[in-house]
């Protein structure tokens, strides 16, 4: 990533997607621990903090404005991130993103058609079947969003699929 072309104003973008429960957000974690190690600068944006159910991929313009055009102009992005506590998702706290050497992207659709020539890096993770993905998200989230759980991998198929997210990474991981 640190010899990789910053292509957001002075900052390099890695954006790691593939379906839900991959491993994405587990991955990211990693990466931004070993770059923070090193002493890079690094941020992690997920896009869990905008999608919800009924908005799966919509809320990018919320991304874009709040956080990627004023990282690209070298000042300091926020969005408010979406609050899961009452069991419904509302608008809660605002989240400031400094200007980092690294902007980390990790989530369902953070490596989508529309960023990809601000990225440095797409990394994409299978994450096995979707029977095993659907069961290590129903014993993360709970057993009551099995349904939505389900519909969710229905829509990801279809979006990865025609976005071509995966054949469009550097990386793939299984």
């Amino acid at each position: 990533m640190l010899a990789a072309p910053a292509r957001l104003g002075r900052v390099r973008v890695l954006a790691i997607d593939g379906p839900s429960g991959a491993g994405k957000s587990t991955l990211a974690a990693h990466v931004v621990a070993g770059l923070i190690a090193r002493g890079c600068r690094t941020a992690l944006v997920s896009t869990d903090a905008f999608a919800t159910w009924d908005d799966p991929v919509s809320w990018w313009p919320r991304l874009v404005d709040g956080v990627l055009r004023p990282l690209a102009g070298g000042v300091a992005g926020a969005y408010q991130r979406m609050d899961w506590s009452t069991g419904a998702p509302w608008p809660g706290e605002l989240v400031r993103v400094a200007v980092p050497d690294v902007l980390v992207l990790e989530g369902v659709s953070s490596g989508r058609t529309s960023v990809r020539p601000l990225l440095s890096h797409l990394c994409w993770l299978d994450g096995g079947s979707e029977a095993g993905r659907l069961a290590k998200t129903v014993s993360r989230d709970g057993a009551a969003a099995r349904g939505e759980l389900a519909r969710w991998q229905r829509f990801e198929r279809g979006w990865f699929a025609v976005d071509g997210t995966a054949e469009a990474a550097g990386t793939r991981l299984p």
